[in-house]
């Protein structure tokens, strides 16, 4: 075991299939009642200008609402919290429109499609939808995206002192790509953490590098944990929602884990 870091977590924010809400997500994680899959939902990021707005896609909308979210359920404003956005790969749609542009004869590439083809595009209209202006980093480190995005944030948290908000998403790939990464519904998650307990603590985290192999969840919530990266993030959250079991070991880059430990706050 390392040396372990430690937050509060402030907020949560979740949306993924048959997850609506982080509330109706805990419900679902403490057994409290059955999870029916049915297709994200994502909502108009009314936070956006309308020019902005039109410009989005599926990985922009996810990341806004779901980090909302949790900056509404924590009760601090996003535009004063640095960040970190991580994702698996980006936007698969967006990727594929660009791939499909440039096998015609004209190869013609549309502006809006080039500046949303960037990694950290997300960020950016974070940015233009919160006005926040503190530091923002983008990370992708595959199906480990979630972990390594959360010891990206701990660590800020740590050297700087200062609460960090952490979002994590991914989406579904259009063919022919998904037959090569075959994720098969947007999820997203995002946490408000910070290095004191404030006036709404949720929960205590402490994580640390570890060997002891990944948490698996119970039932169909595995299939789901397992087909989406972001959705690696769900043994934190059930333990992170009162599911019962306060440890929950995250993929990271082998031979590493993540194991991370919550402790409620009352």
């Amino acid at each position: 075991m390392s040396t372990s870091l430690q937050a509060f977590v402030q907020g949560v924010g979740l949306l993924g299939p048959g997850l609506a809400d982080w509330p109706s997500a805990a419900a679902v994680l403490r057994g409290e009642r059955a999870w029916t899959p049915a297709p994200t939902r994502i909502p108009a990021p009314e936070s956006l200008p309308p020019a902005e707005r039109r410009r989005t896609g599926t990985i922009v909308k996810l990341a806004l609402r779901v980090g909302l979210e949790a900056c509404a359920r924590a009760e601090v404003d996003p535009a004063r919290l640095p960040s970190v956005f991580t994702s698996s790969g980006g936007d698969g749609e967006n990727c594929h429109e660009i791939c499909s542009a440039l096998a015609t004869s004209a190869r013609a590439l549309s502006p809006t499609r080039f500046h949303n083809s960037v990694h950290n595009a997300a960020a950016g209209y974070w940015g233009i939808a919160t006005g926040a202006r503190a530091a923002a980093n983008a990370l992708c480190a595959y199906d480990a995206s979630f972990a390594a995005g959360l010891l990206e944030a701990l660590v800020q948290l740590h050297t700087e002192r200062t609460a960090v908000l952490l979002v994590a998403y991914d989406a579904a790939y259009p063919p022919p790509l998904r037959a090569a990464r075959p994720i098969p519904d947007a999820f997203g998650v995002a946490l408000v953490l910070a290095p004191d307990p404030g006036p709404h603590p949720q929960a205590q985290l402490r994580a640390s590098l570890g060997a002891a192999p990944p948490t698996p969840l119970e039932g169909p919530l595995e299939d789901l944990r397992s087909a989406i990266p972001a959705a690696r993030a769900l043994p934190l959250l059930a333990a992170l929602g009162g599911a019962g079991d306060t440890r929950a070991v995250l993929e990271y880059l082998p031979p590493l884990q993540l194991e991370t430990e919550v402790r409620p706050w009352r």
